[in-house]
């Protein structure tokens, strides 16, 4: 058998090696941490059979794929499980009871939590899930709960009485019928929407109850098994609803733990072999017709805990007591689940109404028919195996044996805590009377307990209502126990003990006062004298010398054994201290108690000795004392077999004596008269206590009444001068408030004020910003004004340039031009000169000859010498000056056109530029638009004056002398006085050039100094002017940017001055 440790591994295989052992398990799986074993509690498998889950003590949850041999950790909920399931519809899905109550739905592949409900007050005990997957039901004690696995909200909840707890309620296979199982033995069926209740199965009436506890239903769902306290079977059919079979296992099983069918593909549901666990960890595999043994798994020394088995009915997985997991191959096990069926089987009769219950006891081999019954109450032949002893005087309930329960508490001197209880039971031989009981506790509370939170205050209230419930249930039973003031502290140890189970805490203080408080109750309302004395007799027997210290210091048993036996030991000892010497109490004769109170007495001899007051005595047996209990037990067993028979007070009490079942024994060992009488009195007292009550109730309601109007009074005028308070301090008050409102609206006034300067101060910085930001604009802009500007001027000047090279190119063309046309000119004036000269020759020559002639009549008179003269002069002028003034006049209009023609294309330039381009255009224009007439008048000025009186003089000498005028060049040419300024008025109107005297020639630009003022086409005074026009234009500039400058200054100074107004107003 191979054997695999998990440990803290997260994965891994399930087995190194195919498993090939045939009979052993497939493998067992352990996990072991730090040394030390972790049990896993709980296994479930998956709807596919191939995989199961598994929940270990400390809340790990694995996976383990038995077909892909892997296991994985999907899960750390960090505390134990109580069960698991899977969801059936998400095959993914599974849920998981946990201890603290709650329920939980994870997810195993993707490891996260899909849900989480809550609503059990105790720890959830079993999960069904319904075929389909959409509901679930759990199971703890005291309820059953209804979960939608969609929503995983709870629907309904099954709530009982907790004298009748749930064993279990789950599903039908392929149904919609719940069954519930109650610890009384009853089975109902539920309808699974609505609830409403099918049926109820009969309880079985052979014989005694066997507690259910296991059950197992069969794949269709038609056949139910339950079994529990004892090695029956009971097969039920559920379509008829009657017991048709009771099955008894062999004699080793006491107890059944656990029932499964196992699945097989040929029975069509109606599974046939049923595992059944028993309480020595084996579990048998029977066949239910057959009622024959197959096989089986565990064994005492490895006993199973629990079981599993695979839909697919493949594998079986058992948990083992040491925490292991055995898995196990159902094929491999056995062959009689491969054979065809045995051919001898059992006729298996329906229960009638004559007829009881057929009951077939279970062998290996072997098949035994059940033993017809001839009567209505007759029982079936059980047989035994031989060797087997009846002793019934050490024989328990539930298979234990006393002597060897007695050997056990010799050798450890108590029994396990974890069997403690069961033992208990067991040796208290407990009915557990389910109806007698709830008819006590029906009647409600006693009366004489209704009261007993005030006299025993308990911190717990659950402890305080289970007290209150057992002691009234005690009263009950027997009206004594109504009137003892010291059974709570009787009862109080086992209500503690027993807080869960009231019933069994209930029979366990019956038991108790049967038993161990014989002749307690004869001298009520007294202590037991009796009790006590032979407690003193015992005492005096085995330490006389304590007993007279005790006597002498005046102490009484009333004083050091009641105490003890009132309380049971409780105060005086802890809670584990208690248990142990019970657990000898219960084990031996009821006188054990007195022994141990004689025990107890003696073990404390030494500091006894060393008190003298009797208030020590009473603290010393009222109070936890420093005292071995071993010691004091063995003390107790020696006193027990070494006193004396006439003083022992077990001649003296009864042997222990079990209570009945069904109905609770008659209790009546108490003076009747005197309980009756206290009963009496304490109804008359109770009466003239309600009485008393109500006559207390009318006076204080009287009293209250009286009060309430005194105090309406007190409270009327009260209210008048609280009234008068109130208008004097809401006066106050309003004075105040208003006061305060004032300041307030003062303080708001002022943050007004603050807040509009504040705003006014953000609306002067904005609109500085503003204007900022528009004098970076207006920066902006005039610095792209200059660029462009500069570029235009740039341009300006590239133009200018160009247009000047054009006009120095014009005015060297010009001046080519002026040449030519002086040199043209020249030429003219000398062919002029040259042919006025010959013709001044010819007419001199015929003037002379004329004048020959005229001298030759000087005789003639005077007047005719002079008219001819003139007539002479005029013709000769009128003929110059015609000449003159063609000539001229052709000269000037060719210069008329030239200038035109220059001025035509000096527009065309200038017309391409801007503004100084323009000024530039009108500059040469000017200087070329003076008139020809006006240089030659400067001209024909500054000649006059350079003309000399003596030529003049000369001239007119000679004229005079001859008589006629002469030229510049020494001609001789008539005197004419008037006829020479008529010819200078000619010129000055005709706009001529004078003729020179001598070599004079005509210049157009002449640069003698005699010539300055002519008629010069240079650019030097335009180009003057130009720059004057630029100069002009950048003082233009200059000042826009100045006004720019100006302008902004002004808005700030009016921003600000506007800022003071608006806030002068606010400040007023």
């Amino acid at each position: 058998m191979q054997e695999t440790d998990i440990g803290n591994k997260e994965d891994g295989y399930i087995w190194h090696r195919k498993p090939t052992s045939r009979k052993a398990p497939m493998v067992t799986v352990v996990r072991t941490a730090q040394a030390k074993t972790v049990r896993f509690l709980h296994v479930a498998f998956d709807t596919t059979g191939e995989s199961f889950i598994a929940g270990d003590h400390h809340g790990n949850i694995y996976v383990f794929d038995i077909g892909r041999n892997r296991f994985r950790l999907v899960q750390k909920t960090g505390q134990a499980g109580t069960a698991l399931a899977f969801t059936l519809r998400r095959t993914s899905e599974f849920l998981v009871a946990l201890a603290d109550y709650t329920l939980k739905c994870f997810d195993k592949d993707t490891k996260q939590l899909v849900s989480w409900m809550r609503g059990h007050e105790r720890a959830v005990s079993y999960i069904s899930v319904h075929s389909s997957g959409r509901y679930a039901i759990t199971t703890s004690s005291d309820t059953a709960q209804l979960w939608d696995l969609d929503t995983f909200q709870r629907k309904r909840k099954l709530n009982v009485r907790q004298s009748v707890g749930i064993q279990r309620v789950f599903y039908l296979p392929h149904s919609n019928t719940i069954l519930s199982c109650f610890s009384d033995d009853s089975i109902f069926a539920w309808e699974s929407d609505t609830l409403v209740c099918k049926y109820q199965l009969p309880v079985p009436d052979c014989g005694p109850g066997i507690s259910y506890k296991a059950f197992a239903v069969t794949s269709d769902g038609k056949n139910l098994v339950s079994a529990g306290r004892s090695n029956l079977l009971h097969l039920w059919c559920l379509e008829n609803k009657q017991l048709i079979q009771v099955i008894q296992m062999p004699s080793q099983v006491r107890t059944i733990r656990q029932l499964e069918f196992l699945p097989h593909a040929l029975d069509s549901g109606a599974n046939q072999t049923l595992g059944v666990l028993s309480q020595d960890g084996v579990m048998r595999f029977i066949n239910i017709h057959t009622c024959r043994l197959l096989f089986q798994i565990g064994s005492p020394d490895n006993a199973l805990t629990s079981v599993d088995v695979c839909p697919n009915g493949r594998h079986v997985v058992a948990i083992m007591d040491n925490g292991g997991i055995n898995i196990y191959s159902l094929q491999s096990l056995t062959d009689e689940l491969n054979q065809p069926p045995h051919s001898q089987v059992v006729a298996v009769k329906h229960k009638k109404a004559d007829q009881t219950v057929p009951k077939v006891k279970v062998q290996s081999g072997a098949v035994h028919k059940p033993v017809p019954s001839s009567g209505r109450r007759t029982e079936a032949k059980i047989l035994r195996p031989s060797g087997v002893s009846d002793d019934k005087e050490n024989e328990l309930p539930a298979g234990l044996n006393r002597k060897r329960l007695v050997a056990m508490l010799k050798e450890f001197g108590e029994y396990p805590a974890k069997y403690r209880m069961f033992v208990w039971r067991t040796l208290l031989f407990l009915p557990e009377n389910y109806a007698a009981y709830g008819s006590l506790t029906d009647k409600g509370l006693h009366v004489a307990h209704l009261s007993l939170h005030d006299k025993y205050p308990i911190k717990s209230q659950k402890l305080q209502r289970g007290l209150q419930r057992v002691l009234s249930a005690l009263a009950h039973w027997a009206a004594i126990f109504g009137e003892v003031e010291y059974l709570p502290l009787v009862a109080f140890p086992f209500v503690k003990l027993f807080q869960n189970n009231p019933l069994l805490c209930f029979e366990v203080v019956a038991t108790v006062i049967v038993n161990w408080c014989q002749h307690w109750f004869e001298y009520f309302p007294n202590p037991p004298l009796n009790i006590l004395s032979m407690v003193e007799n015992v005492l005096a027997h085995h330490d006389k010398e304590l007993l007279q210290h005790l006597v002498d210091c005046g102490v009484t048993s009333q004083l050091y054994a009641w105490p003890l036996l009132e309380t049971l030991f409780s105060e005086v000892l802890t809670r584990d201290e208690w248990l142990r010497l019970f657990d000898n109490i219960f084990t031996n004769h009821p006188s054990f108690l007195l022994m141990t109170c004689v025990a107890y007495t003696t073990c404390s001899r030494e500091p006894l000795l060393q008190c003298s007051q009797k208030q020590d005595f009473e603290y010393f047996f009222h109070h936890r004392n420093n005292m071995d209990v071993g010691a004091m037990i063995k003390k107790a067993y020696h006193l027990m077999s070494n006193t004396p028979v006439d003083i022992h007070p077990k001649t003296m009490l009864s042997d222990f004596t079990p209570l009945t079942k069904g109905q609770y024994p008659i209790f009546n060992q108490y003076p009747e008269f005197i309980v009756e009488y206290q009963s009496c009195e304490r109804e008359k007292i109770r009466l003239q206590e309600m009485e008393y009550l109500r006559e207390r109730q009318e006076l204080s309601v009287m009293h209250a009444e009286f009060v309430r109007r005194q105090a309406d009074q007190e409270t009327y005028y009260t209210q008048q001068e609280l009234l008068q308070k109130a208008e004097e301090e809401r006066r106050n008050t309003l004075a105040q408030e208003e006061e305060k409102l004032t300041r307030q609206r003062e303080k708001l006034a002022a943050m007004k004020r603050e807040l509009k300067v504040k705003e006014l101060q953000l609306l002067d910085a904005s609109r500085r910003r503003f204007l900022k930001h528009q004098q970076k604009m207006k920066a902006s802009q005039i610095e792209k004004l200059d660029q462009e500007i500069s570029r235009k001027m740039d341009l300006r000047d590239q133009e200018t340039a160009a247009a000047i090279q054009d006009l120095e190119v014009r005015q060297m063309e010009l001046e080519a031009q002026r040449r030519r046309l002086e040199e043209h000119l020249l030429k003219e004036q000398e062919e002029t000169e040259r042919r006025v000269g010959d013709d001044v020759e010819v007419r001199l020559r015929k003037a002379e000859r004329e004048s020959e002639n005229l001298a030759q009549r000087l005789h003639k008179p005077n007047k005719n010498i002079q008219d001819h003269e003139g007539s002479l002069a005029e013709a000769l002028q009128q003929r110059l000056d015609l000449g003159w003034e063609q000539e001229v006049v052709a000269r000037l209009e060719q210069v008329e056109a030239e200038h035109d023609r220059n001025t035509e294309r000096l527009t065309e330039i200038d017309a391409q530029t801007e503004a100084a381009e323009s000024r530039l255009t009108d500059t040469v224009r000017a200087a070329a638009g003076k008139t020809w007439e006006e240089v030659m008048n400067t001209r024909f000025t500054q000649q006059h004056k350079r003309m000399s009186p003596r030529n003049t003089g000369d001239l007119t000498q000679r004229s005079s002398s001859n008589g006629i005028p002469h030229t510049s060049n020494g001609t001789t040419e008539a005197n004419l006085p008037s006829t020479s300024a008529a010819f200078m008025n000619q010129q000055h109107r005709t706009g001529a050039t004078p003729r020179q005297q001598g070599p004079t020639r005509v210049c157009l630009n002449s640069s003698s100094p005699t010539e300055s003022n002519s008629t010069n086409f240079s650019l030097d005074r335009g180009r003057a002017q130009l720059d004057d026009g630029e100069r002009e234009l950048l003082k233009e500039i200059r000042e826009l940017r100045q006004k720019l400058a100006a302008r902004a200054k002004e808005g700030i100074s009016m921003s600000s001055q506007s800022v003071f107004s608006s806030s002068s107003p606010v400040s007023q």
